[in-house]
């Protein structure tokens, strides 16, 4: 069984040499390149799988700590080494020691998990996820970049949904990396490319009919002073406000109203948004629950992507503007909306890859949490090419008509049609 695992390691350990060797780490990890590096990253898992895979890790290397010693260590080892996360020369022993915790770090960073060192429910999970799974995640990201449709402009940003992070890259190198939250499994984040057009300080937010109903609606029911608790509006006809208190939220099914929350630091999309229209009324935005962001699963949205540092990312935005940090600062304090157009819009993609080899030769894997790792799946969270607008034929220049004139001298009065 020893030999064995050695094998593992050996293998393993070949192939992040091998996958490391001119990877700059600066490199996006959804670019041009990411195709042929998640190819050798499948090819070095499939060898893996042809050699039995990696062993299980018992429940019980939840109770290890550093310094700990015995059999479920040699366990937890065996399984790094199969993945190349611990040395081959750190795999004899059975103490857990800082080799060890820096294999676990190094396993859990691949997985987008909290770099701790010891192992949690998480961390376990992705353990004993077998490599047959990882192969089916290498693969489904394969067949989505060979369909892909993104154009990797001089300046981009992709968020990617599986991960819940962000990236902006210039010249094909990143220039900024967040921490995102995105759509929860009954309200998923769309897979969309678009262009980032404006950025809006202190916005308001308009909520979506869909949330009004199933949110807003639910809560007046068993709070009548939810509304005004949200610094929230109700607007309707010509957007005059509507007491709430004038509203049968019980019997409440079609509103005729709209629901606007004011700018501030409670707003739900925070103080900044950035826009980027699209058909799926999608777009990225501050929070004032900055606290999410310290949680390794993030889906808690209903569809946008709430950004960690959201305003370093609209500074990177408006580079070459007055807009600085500063400035962009100074702005927001004054507590009134403002929207700044950029100069030039900035594509933008949100893409679905849940295992992908990175710029720095390190092969990451994220849940599929919306099962989209299916071959149905793979051709819905595709990024399709856009289609080129229908240019305006030419039409040729209507010649002067006589107007009839009536008895009394007036043009007659047109037919009534119906409003668009």
């Amino acid at each position: 069984m020893f030999a064995r695992n050695c094998i593992f390691a050996t293998a393993a350990a070949g192939f992040l040499a091998a996958t490391a060797f001119g990877a700059r780490a600066e490199e996006p990890n959804y670019g041009p390149n990411t195709y042929d590096r998640t190819l050798q990253a499948l090819v070095a898992h499939e060898e893996i799988a042809s050699r039995g895979g990696w062993p299980q890790v018992p429940a019980a290397v939840r109770n290890l700590k550093p310094d700990s010693q015995g059999a479920d260590v040699v366990a937890l080892k065996r399984r790094l080494a199969a993945s190349g996360d611990l040395p081959a020369d750190a795999l004899p022993g059975d103490v857990y020691d800082a080799a060890v915790v820096e294999a676990v770090k190094h396993f859990q960073r691949r997985h987008g998990l909290s770099d701790l060192g010891t192992v949690g429910r998480l961390t376990l999970k992705a353990m004993n996820t077998p490599v047959e799974t990882r192969l089916n995640q290498l693969t489904a990201t394969l067949e989505r970049l060979k369909g892909n449709g993104f154009n990797f402009a001089h300046r981009y940003v992709v968020v990617n949904i599986p991960g819940a992070s962000v990236e902006a890259v210039e010249d094909g190198q990143v220039r900024e990396r967040h921490l995102a939250i995105v759509g929860r499994p009954d309200r998923p984040s769309p897979v969309i490319q678009a262009n980032i057009t404006s950025v809006n300080l202190n916005p308001y937010w308009t909520v979506p009919m869909s949330i009004v109903k199933a949110d807003v609606i639910p809560h007046m029911r068993k709070d009548p002073s939810f509304i005004a608790k949200s610094n929230m509006k109700l607007l309707g006809a010509e957007n005059k406000e509507i007491d709430p208190a004038s509203v049968n939220w019980a019997t409440l099914t079609n509103p005729y109203f709209y629901v606007r929350q004011e700018p501030g630091p409670t707003n739900s999309l925070g103080q900044l948004k950035i826009d980027m229209p699209n058909g799926e009324a999608v777009y990225m935005h501050d929070t004032p629950k900055k606290t999410l962001f310290r949680n390794d699963v993030r889906f808690n949205s209903s569809g946008c992507a709430r950004i960690e540092g959201v305003r370093d990312l609209a500074a990177w935005l408006l580079e070459g503007t007055e807009w600085t940090r500063a400035a962009i600062e100074d702005e927001i304090a004054k507590g009134e909306r403002k929207n700044i157009p950029l100069k030039k819009s900035v594509p933008v993609a949100w893409v679905y890859l849940t295992g992908w080899q990175g710029g720095d030769g390190q092969v990451q894997f994220r849940d599929d949490i919306y099962g989209l790792d299916t071959p149905q799946g793979i051709v819905t969270s595709t990024i399709q090419p856009r289609k080129p607008k229908p240019k305006a034929l030419a039409m040729p220049r209507p010649r002067p008509a006589t107007v009839p004139m009536t008895a009394a001298g007036n043009p007659p009065v047109p037919a009534a049609t119906a409003s668009n």
